[in-house]
């Protein structure tokens, strides 16, 4: 599977330059326009993780891989890309158009935790098929982005800011009413966040990082510098389900994407998510889908 896509590969791949305001200590931001593909022109954007957040509104049919997830879009949607979810878009139709904007963790660095929201969540709703009148508000958010960005205004950069977090917002308000409960601020949300975090940092399994390091509750306990039952009940407390659940299921999702994105064998990929024998990942594959993992990478 592909290493994950840095700001400067991105810019190499779509238009072999590199800008100077990477660098930028204020952190980066760019919009840009997708336009209809030229004909003989569609290539396929390798499935791959990016190290930078995008928000990007297309208008044309399309399939989105999102982790082992996969999303059918019939018209137009808004979608929602972050540094720790793999993803590639399949655009169907050739007349596909549509606008984005990229810009990476630095650019909210003292400016709220960007990652705090569902729609950048690993496990959260990440695409949104819209209505013709929805389609319509979030043109007329990017476009206001896309005055500001080419503006003068001295504080561009801030109301550049206010408008991505108009996006979330609005993308926050399609999401079914069960997953806009809040949750408020304490220890317990502290904790459960920082393990997921930890959690997903691990992931994706590559060639240059060979196996996961931590995958039981007590491992997440040392590293935080708790004890597992103060784990085990935050984690509860926060998510519904258990630490040991948690890990399970991202160990499936990690799975199911080497399965069909790879070509490592069974054995390998069973070392890479930390088996010591692959008879035991077997069993732990067949007990959630109830296939083995040949099985289900020839379905």
């Amino acid at each position: 599977m592909d290493s994950n896509e840095s700001l400067e590969e991105f810019y190499k791949r779509k238009f072999n330059w590199i800008p100077e305001s990477l660098a930028s200590e204020i952190g980066h931001f760019n919009i840009f326009r997708l336009e209809p593909y030229l004909e003989g022109k569609m290539k396929a954007v390798p499935y791959r993780k990016r190290d930078f957040y995008k928000i990007m509104l297309v208008k044309g049919a399309g399939t989105v891989h999102y982790a082992d997830r996969v999303y059918e879009v019939k018209k137009q949607a808004l979608s929602f890309s972050n540094p720790l979810v793999p993803y590639k878009w399949d655009h169907l139709a050739p007349d596909t158009k549509g606008i984005y904007c990229i810009f990476n963790p630095h650019f909210f660095m003292n400016f709220g935790q960007i990652q705090q929201y569902e729609v950048f969540h690993p496990n959260g709703i990440h695409v949104f098929e819209l209505e013709d009148k929805e389609v319509k508000e979030v043109e007329r958010i990017f476009e206001k982005m896309e005055a500001e960005f080419n503006s003068e205004y001295k504080y561009k950069y801030d109301a550049l800011r206010a408008l991505i977090l108009e996006l979330i917002h609005f993308g926050m308000k399609l999401q079914p009413a069960e997953i806009q409960k809040t949750q408020h601020g304490n220890a317990s949300l502290r904790i459960a966040s920082i393990f997921l975090e930890l959690l997903e940092r691990q992931f994706p399994i590559d060639e240059t990082h060979q196996s996961i390091g931590i995958r039981s509750p007590s491992d997440f306990a040392d590293q935080l510098n708790i004890h597992v039952n103060h784990l085990n009940r935050a984690v509860k407390e926060m998510t519904g389900k258990t630490t040991s659940q948690l890990i399970a299921e991202r160990l499936l999702q990690e799975s199911k994407i080497l399965l069909k994105q790879s070509n490592w064998n069974v054995s390998e990929i069973a070392f890479g998510l930390g088996f010591t024998e692959v008879t035991h990942f077997n069993n732990f594959f067949k007990k959630h889908v109830s296939l083995t993992p040949t099985q289900y990478r020839k379905g």
